[in-house]
């Protein structure tokens, strides 16, 4: 935005710091105008012919325009991609922790990635590891879905599990009277 002096063209539709059109007035005769005022005179509309300036306070207008930005800003939630080791001997218990850990991850908007590590002759038998990490997804399939199949990509198993777009079920608990005697 040009501002004051840095503006170029010998004529400007001029609109005053109350809104109201004053019309197509020379350049001088508008700056005049604003420094009267005691405030700046703003280019909002270069491309137009003659180009549209207001009367206004420049600073105040660029305080409230960054302090905007930064409630868009902080307004946006950033979705992060969170990790979740396992490996092919885990415990059943541990297996809850981290199911648990990784539905808290998904819940809060982020991605979870599951990485199921093999060392040593734990690489003979991978179907191992691909019926924990199958069965962690299974677990998690009512809040997420998985963007691929898991695939092995060297001694590692992974996949990525995306927050579903889905509504989970309100009032997750069956009353006395539904359930079957």
């Amino acid at each position: 935005m040009k501002v004051n002096r840095e503006i170029r063209a010998p004529k400007v539709r001029l609109i005053s710091h109350t809104g109201e059109q004053v019309g197509i007035v020379p350049f001088f005769e508008a700056m005049a105008m604003a420094e009267e005022q005691g405030l700046d005179l703003v280019e909002i509309v270069p491309g137009s012919t003659p180009p549209v300036c207001k009367v206004m306070n420049y600073g105040k207008f660029r305080y409230d325009q960054s302090k905007r930005e930064k409630e868009n800003k902080k307004a946006t939630h950033q979705i992060k991609v969170k990790e979740v080791k396992l490996k092919p001997n885990i415990d059943e218990h541990d297996l809850e922790t981290k199911t648990r850990h990784a539905r808290d991850f998904l819940t809060s908007g982020n991605k979870v990635k599951i990485t199921c590590t093999f060392r040593g002759r734990e690489m003979m038998h991978p179907e191992i590891g691909d019926k924990i990490v199958r069965e962690m997804c299974r677990q998690l399939e009512d809040i997420s879905m998985a963007e691929s199949p898991p695939k092995m990509m060297g001694r590692m198993l992974l996949v990525v599990l995306a927050p579903s777009t889905k509504k989970k079920k309100e009032g997750g608990v069956k009353s006395s009277s539904e359930e079957p005697s």
